[in-house]
């Protein structure tokens, strides 16, 4: 793993190298850049890949104490973390997060010239059902670090009203482990954490978020799974028609971690969207 100092602290992130173009991937809450591991060991020969682990609890470097970690401040991050590192023309891959969406209402868009939006929060849909829980609970004293020690559990990692919403096949146990480590046994990344999900702004704010993503001019592949609960298919369709120039995939037997459930679906149409015939 490499290193770049950012506003808020140090960010992790692993670079597969290469000339090829760059595709910048975006993990969810409590995850890190492994999400992808299917589609980048397929696409790494070609593209320069770029998986930073974003504070969003699954980050084993705290942020600075004072640093604002609110969504907003996470999603303009994005831009800062891709200037700092001296890319342009990027593809921005996201899945599970919202991040992109909230980074074309609020920060710099300049060095983003393609976006991949596979089933993640839009709109209202902050936070989405699995990690309603956690939010509330990250009010309460003590209440993050019970939930992360429940998440040690299969039966709570399978459960349908959390993990076991957002992927139809388990994944694996040491990948899990991983993600959820550094929120079970630090107290500065759950204070990271914490900061996150008690930052979301009401849905008049959402929803103007929403409505500015609009603005983007550049090419988006928007990949959704008809199946998904937690991020509705009707949610896909919407980006699709808010985006000038969007493309919409929907994958069947998949729900919302499209990089589990269906890797080598979701990287043929990246593939075909990057280098259309």
């Amino acid at each position: 793993m490499e290193t770049v100092e950012l506003s808020v602290g140090t960010i992790e992130y692993e670079d597969t190298g290469g000339p090829g173009p760059v595709i910048v991937f975006l993990h969810g809450l409590t995850m890190d850049g492994t999400l992808w591991r299917h589609v980048v060991a397929d696409m790494r020969g070609d593209y320069r890949c770029i998986l930073p682990t974003w504070p969003l609890g699954g980050h084993r470097i705290p942020m600075r104490p004072d640093a604002d970690l609110s969504l907003s401040s996470l999603a303009v991050l994005i831009g800062e973390f891709v200037e700092r590192l001296g890319l342009s023309d990027v593809t921005l891959a996201q899945n599970d997060w919202g991040g992109a969406q909230v980074l074309i209402a609020n920060g710099d868009t300049s060095r983003i010239a393609r976006m991949i939006i596979t089933a993640s929060e839009a709109f209202e849909n902050y936070p989405p059902p699995p990690a309603r829980p956690v939010a509330a609970l990250a009010r309460i004293p003590g209440g993050l670090f019970l939930t992360m020690q429940a998440l040690r559990l299969r039966v709570m990692r399978r459960s349908p009203r959390a993990w076991g919403a957002m992927s139809k096949r388990a994944v694996p146990t040491e990948v899990m482990d991983a993600w959820f480590r550094p929120a079970t046994e630090s107290a500065a990344i759950r204070r990271d954490l914490r900061k996150y999900v008690t930052s979301v702004p009401g849905r008049d704010t959402l929803r103007t978020w929403a409505a500015a993503a609009g603005g983007f001019r550049g090419p988006v592949l928007i990949v959704w799974g008809t199946e998904d609960r937690v991020m509705p298919i009707e949610h896909g369709r919407r980006l699709a028609a808010l985006f000038p120039d969007a493309d919409l995939v929907e994958l069947a037997d998949c729900y919302t971690l499209i990089p589990e459930d269906s890797p080598r679906e979701l990287t043929s149409a990246i593939r075909g969207f990057l280098s259309p015939a």
